[in-house]
């Protein structure tokens, strides 16, 4: 006698939805999408709507490394405490949005304040510094509302990179949005003691 397999609880379906349909889902919910979905990005507002980042592409992915590169070697030449993240790390906000910046750094004192446990899954903090570089797939208003999110959940500075037009917003606590139009280097400040990112190295040149 032959036995027919036992049908799964559970089967892998593909869902095409429109751009005009959000999903809401819980913070426990979001920690079980993205561990289904590892080859995904994605993010998850103080709302809880789900977004989901499409892949980069070519050019967006080597300016990507570039600037996560450039952060990690004065992280690691200065010395400096703290840690540094690439666009794969997702952080829960002090108002429960799960973002996913593009590079960031966290200061010591904020990294002595998890668990073990919280450093495991999308840690309950929000990075000091923060950058986020556009692609042809963001909308500059949402990158906007992004970066100042981030400023009223504890980042202290932040850049918004443009490629298309080579410009970058720098945003900082209590202060104006800067636009600096074809700068040739950004300055890390007195967050990031040292930090000088040549912006000709972003751009290819």
């Amino acid at each position: 006698m032959v036995q027919t397999p036992a049908k799964p609880e559970t089967e892998t379906l593909l869902l095409n939805l429109p751009r005009t349909l959000k999903l809401h889902v819980t913070s426990d919910q979001f920690v079980l999408l993205a561990a289904s979905n590892r080859d995904l990005q994605l993010e998850r507002t103080a709302q809880g709507e789900l977004i989901v980042n499409p892949p980069t592409g070519w050019q967006t992915g080597q300016q990507n490394s570039r600037i996560s590169g450039e952060l990690y070697l004065w992280w690691r030449n200065a010395g400096e405490p703290g840690k540094v993240f690439d666009s794969s790390t997702g952080f829960t906000l002090p108002n429960n949005a799960i973002r996913s910046p593009d590079a960031a750094w966290v200061s010591q004192e904020r990294c002595d304040t998890l668990t073990d446990e919280q450093k495991a899954t999308f840690a309950p903090i929000c990075p000091d510094f923060v950058v986020e570089l556009r692609s042809t797939s963001d909308t500059f208003k949402s990158l906007q509302e992004k970066m100042q999110e981030y400023l009223e959940n504890g980042a202290r500075l932040g850049w918004l990179i443009n490629p298309k037009n080579r410009t970058v917003a720098v945003y900082r606590v209590g202060l104006e949005t800067e636009v600096l139009t074809n700068p040739k280097q950004l300055s890390g400040e007195e967050v990031l003691p040292g930090f000088m990112l040549d912006l000709r190295r972003v751009w290819g040149e």
